[in-house]
């Protein structure tokens, strides 16, 4: 581990030292390039720079109980040595998950899709909160939100939804979220009191840049339609809407959103694209997934992987079997609970696979 994390905090410094060359500060590719780099393994060499500072001091203070000492500062010394004992162990630990191989996909905007499943016209309600739930906890992270597609319904939810969140490390904070979330309150619609059960799937995308995924023109079939509204009508005379059918994949993404048939293509495109990155993505995962299983991964979507029970104010994350009795601060946005326990169980994991 530690000749790892040295030709880390080598390569570092070699950064440093091309970030002031002018031949690389007017090369705007490289500049790019190099800065990504460096942000990316910063606090690996910081974090690794401090621990070394610490075992030093550590070397030093033990060095101090070989020589002539009074019994208070031998016990004075002693007491820091456990100190800094325990600083070490703490920041070994966190260098090695720092040493996790980082999912590349982990600092790109997202794609996320949310649509109503079982239960009608409460699956639909259910999916917009959960669309609201996401985008009051975007705008905390400062992120910003972009509706691409919806289909509401007359009661304020949505048979489905499509937005994108644009902000740095969006998809490492909610990619775990992909799956079939279950809701157990009493509908607005429910004069009984009864308590219903419904579900709601979401799928977190990646967004995928061009040459990520190579998509050939000659691989899509383009259909364009006249806008419908809520129950077919026909709300646009003009051939705006467009269908696009990748044919090697079988992925279908229809786009209405916009007036301008142009606008509704690119946005079109942008979703198939994430669509088609996600499949092979997913085909990789599965291939892996038969040596190793991970304790929580980006999963089946059709998984239930959460259930959210109003009449108790309950959160139950069923992956790692979370519990939290906070359901109404849960569904105003503040996920973090739940997404830093999802996180730690993940990087767990993962240390444990490393050292198998």
């Amino acid at each position: 581990m530690l000749d790892r994390l040295q030709a880390v905090e080598d390569r570092y410094e070699k950064l440093n030292e091309l970030l002031s060359d002018p031949e690389i500060i007017n090369d705007s590719r490289k500049l790019r390039d190099y800065s990504k780099e460096q942000s990316d393994i910063q606090e690996t060499a910081q974090t690794y720079k401090e621990y070394k500072e610490v075992h030093d001091q550590y070397q030093d203070a033990k060095a101090m109980l070989e020589e002539k000492l009074d019994p208070d500062m031998r016990e004075m010394v002693k007491e820091e040595l456990n100190e800094l004992q325990e600083n070490i162990n703490s920041l070994e630990e966190k260098l090695k998950i720092l040493l996790i191989p980082k999912d590349p996909n982990d600092d790109k905007n997202v794609i996320m899709e949310i649509r109503g499943a079982a239960g009608g016209d409460e699956a639909a309600l259910f999916a917009g909160s959960l669309y609201r739930m996401y985008s009051r906890f975007a705008e905390v992270q400062g992120w910003k939100i972009d509706v691409m597609d919806s289909n509401p319904t007359g009661l304020g939810g949505f048979k489905e939804i499509i937005f994108m969140i644009n902000g740095n490390g969006a998809y490492s904070k909610l990619k775990f979220e992909n799956g079939a979330h279950r809701v157990q309150r009493v509908p607005e619609t429910e004069s009984g009191g009864r308590i219903h059960t419904s579900t709601a799937t979401v799928a977190v995308l990646p967004e995928a840049e061009e040459v990520e995924v190579e998509i050939h023109e000659k691989d899509i079939r383009v259909d364009t339609f006249a806008s419908s509204g809520p129950g077919g009508q026909s709300v646009n005379t003009t051939m705006s809407a467009v269908r696009l059918t990748h044919l090697p994949t079988g992925t279908v993404v229809s786009m209405q959103d916009e007036k301008s048939q142009i606008k509704n293509k690119e946005k079109a495109m942008k979703i198939l694209r994430a669509r088609v990155y996600d499949k092979f993505q997913r085909e990789a995962q599965a291939e892996y997934d038969q040596n190793r299983k991970l304790a929580v991964g980006t999963g089946d979507r059709s998984e239930r992987i959460r259930t959210y029970n109003f009449p108790q104010n309950r959160v139950t994350d069923h992956r790692i079997g979370l519990t939290i009795q906070k359901l109404d601060q849960i569904i105003e946005g503040k996920l973090d609970e739940i997404i830093d326990a999802l996180i730690v169980e993940d990087q767990s994991s993962r240390l444990q696979n490393a050292d198998e």
